[in-house]
């Protein structure tokens, strides 16, 4: 279990600011070894990226104060940020945001339990960390390859534009605010957050893709024998 955080916000004030600090310490709670967030920053046409083995309180204590979030609004005025809080089961390497060419991805589930050495042979990627979660930073359509695994996915492209799916083995929920969209693994963390407009689930085995004028699309999946286990009494 672990939590995965999303913004994509036109012109955002301190209150956002104020109201994404508020969505990181609420997700502390799905996992606290690690902390991280991906954002497109005003100084730069790439993607930055910072993580540290800490907790979301004080990451955001450390690295999300006002003047922070403010450098991290891109040179279009939106903000565009992904954000990841981390339950380990292992080790503490290869915490997310996980970061490949134009793209970045944090994600909650597992897509394999092959050992990393294998991965090259069984799914065909060369991956230089030992983060199952390579598997779906690098794949196109991780819906269709992985269809069995379990994900909720954000992911944030360089040309300002963020995706996001989720497929029945966990969950994601979406706030659309005035401004823009906030995204949460669960719709009491938006809740407790104080995200004061409706928040829906994420569809199952749907791409939600949000451009930079902020307009959103969907693209719908047909995986044959899918079962959203979110509404069969599964706590995942």
């Amino acid at each position: 279990m672990c939590g995965v955080i999303g913004a994509i916000l036109l012109e955002p004030t301190k209150q956002d600011f104020a109201m994404i600090r508020r969505v990181f310490r609420e997700s502390k709670i799905r996992g606290m070894h690690a902390t991280g967030i991906s954002f497109l920053p005003k100084w730069s046409s790439g993607i930055e990226t910072i993580k540290e083995a800490i907790p979301a309180d004080q990451f955001v204590e450390k690295h999300m104060h006002d003047d922070n979030l403010g450098d991290m609004v891109n040179s279009d005025g939106n903000l565009y940020l992904i954000g990841h809080c981390r339950y380990s089961t292992s080790d503490l390497e290869f915490n997310q945001p996980m970061v490949g060419t134009g793209k970045s991805i944090v994600h909650n589930g597992v897509i394999t339990q092959e050992l990393p050495e294998n991965w090259k042979e069984k799914y065909g990627y060369d991956c230089i960390t030992k983060n199952d979660s390579e598997l779906v930073l690098q794949s196109n359509d991780p819906m269709r390859e992985f269809p069995n695994m379990s994900m909720s996915v954000v992911e944030l492209y360089a040309e300002r534009k963020m995706r996001l799916y989720r497929n029945g083995k966990r969950p994601l929920y979406l706030t659309n605010l005035l401004n823009g969209s906030i995204i949460t693994s669960t719709a009491d963390i938006a809740e407790r957050a104080g995200l004061n407009f409706p928040t829906m689930e994420v569809p199952m085995n749907v791409y939600v893709t949000f451009d930079s004028a902020l307009t959103m699309s969907l693209h719908r999946l047909e995986i044959p024998g899918a079962v959203d286990y979110q509404h069969e009494n599964f706590n995942y």
